[in-house]
């Protein structure tokens, strides 16, 4: 897995990098396929907003939060970006056991 980084208006510390690869870590955990990740952290004013691009096997996912927090805003982003994951994952294994099914069903 290939994690981009980019700062917009301030520079990205390492305990903001340390902090986004454990997090990473466990979003990995739910589906190993993940080949790019580009996260962009940004400040404007009083708004703290990351936001982050997937390339998984056959999807791109996307989700951003804004908040008062750099840390709050990157754990509510990878809370959203963790459901896209499992719900992602569920509709690729799904698909397969429904045609299963349905074969079973006609054999009956």
């Amino acid at each position: 897995m290939q994690i981009n980084l980019s700062g917009q208006h301030f520079e990205i510390t390492r305990a903001l990098k340390n902090h986004i690869t454990t997090k990473f870590e466990r979003v990995e955990r739910h589906f190993d396929r993940l080949t790019k990740v580009h996260i962009v952290l940004s400040i404007e004013k009083q708004r703290q907003k990351a936001e982050a691009n997937i390339h998984v096997a056959g999807a791109d996912l996307h989700a951003e939060h804004t908040g008062e927090d750099m840390y709050a805003a990157i754990d509510a982003m990878m809370g959203k970006l963790d459901s896209q994951i499992r719900k992602h994952k569920d509709k690729l294994s799904d698909h397969h056991r429904s045609e299963g099914d349905k074969k079973a069903q006609r054999l009956e």
